[in-house]
């Protein structure tokens, strides 16, 4: 079971104000847009690290992806990552990706 989180005002009005550019967070590069710009976003600044751990992945990815099966289960993976990040930041949820989420709760920026 799941326990609901209650979320103040300013919890609400930064998810709904900063909700795309955590999504963008998850594309590729783009990570650091909302690590740089939205610095004062806690749920953008969440994002983004998931987002960024996920780039440093891609990039130590590029050295697998060529080998046919283990390469292109990564590559899934990460696509799959990339668009549940999307979309559950886009619907304003405080999602953590499965083994990766603990690494970027360690990044301070």
């Amino acid at each position: 079971m799941t326990e609901k989180k209650e979320v103040d005002y300013n919890e609400k009005k930064d998810i709904r104000d900063n909700a795309f550019l955590a999504a963008i967070g998850y594309i590729w590069i783009l990570c650091f847009i909302p690590l740089f710009l939205k610095r004062n976003s806690k749920f953008a600044q969440f994002h983004a690290k998931q987002g960024l751990i996920l780039f440093i992945v891609e990039i130590i990815g590029w050295l697998v992806f060529w080998i046919p099966l283990i390469g292109w289960l990564l590559f899934l993976a990460i696509l799959v990552l990339a668009i549940m990040g999307i979309m559950n930041s886009l619907q304003g949820i405080w999602w953590e990706m499965p083994y990766l989420g603990k690494y970027a709760k360690k990044i301070n920026l």
